[in-house]
């Protein structure tokens, strides 16, 4: 095992950590408290190759590893999750699963402008029935010979105002179960196609999160991704990729706030000594470093395993599982460490462990990351 990062991972480490902390740092308890989307900077990610990382050159595309993604998202999350999330949609859900599973003509029409940060993607599976159980796909899509009619609503729906293009997962046919599902290409701009309000969220405030109603959508066949049928198959094989994205999310947010922790420790004093030399507090911190280094081995373990072109899934399943687990954790005991000015907004942990939160809900509950792995587990 090789444990040494490589000059081109380095260098993208330091240009994410620049980044987060010269463009999203300023602004970002102003944008979570007016739940403003960070429009510009996600611009300028694109343009510095962030929002197509592990695309191939060739359709605008970075193409760099998984782990270099990893390293990114971490750098980004520790400062700005609503700005990470966006970043992990585009990577993981919907240019993975564009270049991965997508035709030579949907790449050229859709990838290339995703890739390069001039469009910004979503990926629509959940409903207001169907969240953890995507078999129970309420959106439908009537095959109608040369076309798709798309009626249904989704929700939760990451870059929803903002995205170009949807991916969209829809019922063809209700009698073939999860195998007459399909994922279908749909633009903003069809007619037919409603933006709902944004959601009024507890964290990730800034990401821009909405429902997406479809009334007789109008979609051709060469918008569908696969086979007929291939959709939930789709859906699986991108959240797997996907959960590699939250978990270095999750890993980030509780680096983040591990840092700002440590450095207050060493800043503040409390019966005539910086606290950092309290045992309760310097027993804290140890715990926290040694579980925030156990969530990045495992990141990195399946981004590896993904570069490798491996079984990743009960990896990624697992890091996303601990990693958000840690997050919850760790920024709570941040903010105690802070004491009262941990309460505050302009020490910056409460709003991470706001943001924490929802590791452990989108891209598959810390439930059903248990039902992944247990049936891996069980099937040994």
């Amino acid at each position: 095992m090789n444990f040494q990062l490589t000059e081109e991972q380095l260098a993208v480490q330091a240009a994410a950590r620049e980044f987060a902390k010269t463009e999203l740092l300023p602004g970002v308890i102003e944008r979570d408290e007016h739940q403003k989307f960070p429009a510009e900077q996600i611009k300028k990610l694109g343009e510095l190759g962030f929002l197509g990382m592990m695309v191939d050159p060739k359709y605008g595309g970075s193409g760099m590893d998984t782990i270099s993604y990893v390293l990114a998202m971490e750098e980004i999350s520790k400062i700005d999750a609503s700005a990470s999330v966006c970043m992990s949609v585009n990577n993981s859900l919907v240019c993975w699963g564009l270049e991965t599973y997508g035709s030579e003509e949907q790449k050229q029409k859709y990838l290339t402008e995703l890739a390069s940060g001039k469009a910004i993607g979503a990926f629509l599976l959940s409903e207001p029935e169907a969240g953890s159980d995507a078999t129970s796909q309420r959106t439908t899509a009537e095959d109608k010979g040369d076309h798709y009619l798309v009626n249904g609503t989704k929700n939760w729906i990451t870059n929803g105002n903002s995205a170009s293009y949807y991916l969209v997962i829809a019922q063809t046919d209700i009698e073939k179960g999860h195998r007459g599902i399909n994922a279908l290409i749909i633009p903003k701009d069809t007619p037919g196609v409603t933006v709902g309000a944004k959601e009024n969220k507890m964290g990730i405030r800034g990401s821009d999160t909405h429902s997406i109603m479809f009334q007789d959508v109008k979609v051709p066949k060469e918008n569908r991704i696969g086979e007929d049928g291939f959709g939930f198959k789709f859906a699986m094989k991108t959240l797997a990729g996907g959960r590699i994205g939250i978990a270095s999310q999750a890993l980030g947010i509780a680096s983040g706030a591990y840092e700002l922790a440590l450095k207050y420790s060493k800043e503040r004093k409390a019966f005539g000594k910086e606290i950092m030399n309290h045992q309760a507090i310097a027993f804290k911190l140890a715990d926290m470093a040694t579980a925030i280094e156990g969530a990045r081995l495992m990141c990195l373990k399946a981004a590896w395993q993904k570069d490798m072109h491996e079984d990743f899934e009960q990896a990624a399943a697992m890091a996303k599982l601990y990693a958000s687990e840690i997050a919850q954790w760790v920024t709570n005991e941040a903010v105690q460490i802070h004491g009262g000015y941990g309460y505050v907004k302009e020490f910056h942990v409460e709003r991470l462990m706001r943001d924490a939160k929802i590791t452990q809900i989108y891209e598959g509950t810390s439930e059903v990351q248990k039902i992944v792995i247990s049936r891996n587990v069980l099937r040994a």
